[in-house]
C-alpha cells in the first residue's frame, strides 16, 4: 500500500509539472492596451511618460512590450546636430507593438504624429535660422514616415 501511495504521489508530481511547463506565459496585464495608448499619444506628457518607462523598462517586463529600435532606420538619426534617435525610439515602439497587437492600421497615424510633434519639441530648443532648419528637417521625416512608413 505504501509503495502504491508513493507511486501516485509521483505520478501527480509529474503531471503536474508537465502541466506547468506546457502552460501559457503569463498573460500580459489587462490595461496593456491602455498603457500602450498612453505612451503614444502627441502630447509631452505621453512622450515623457515613454521616455520614463523607457529607461526603466525592467518595471514594465510583464506587459511584454518590444523595445527594440534602429532609430530613425536608414535616416540619420542626428541629422545635421538635430537629436531626433530618442523621438525616433518612441516611433518605432508604437509601430513594433501596435502591430504585435494587431492593432497597426488603426494608430499609424497618431504614432506617426506623435513623432512630428516629439521632433517638433527638439526644434523647440532652437532660436532662428537653426530653428527653421530644424523644423524643415522634422517635416521632411514626418512626411517620409506618413508616406512610407510601415
Amino acid at each position: 500500500m505504501r509503495r502504491r501511495t508513493t507511486l501516485s504521489m509521483t505520478a501527480t508530481a509529474a503531471l503536474t509539472l508537465a502541466a506547468l511547463a506546457t502552460a501559457p506565459a503569463q498573460a500580459a496585464p489587462a490595461d496593456k492596451a491602455q498603457v500602450l495608448a498612453s505612451f503614444t499619444q502627441t502630447s509631452a506628457a505621453s512622450s515623457n511618460a515613454w521616455q520614463a518607462a523607457h529607461n526603466d523598462q525592467s518595471r514594465w517586463s510583464a506587459y511584454g512590450f518590444d523595445w527594440s529600435t534602429d532609430y530613425c532606420s536608414s535616416s540619420p538619426d542626428n541629422p545635421f546636430g538635430f537629436p531626433f534617435k530618442l523621438s525616433c525610439a518612441r516611433h518605432d515602439f508604437g509601430y513594433r507593438n501596435y502591430k504585435a497587437a494587431g492593432q497597426f492600421p488603426a494608430n499609424k497615424a497618431r504614432v506617426d504624429s506623435a513623432l512630428y510633434e516629439d521632433l517638433k519639441r527638439v526644434c523647440n530648443t532652437y532660436s532662428s535660422a537653426k530653428k527653421a532648419s530644424c523644423d524643415a528637417t522634422a517635416w521632411t521625416y514626418y512626411q517620409a514616415v506618413k508616406a512610407l512608413g510601415s
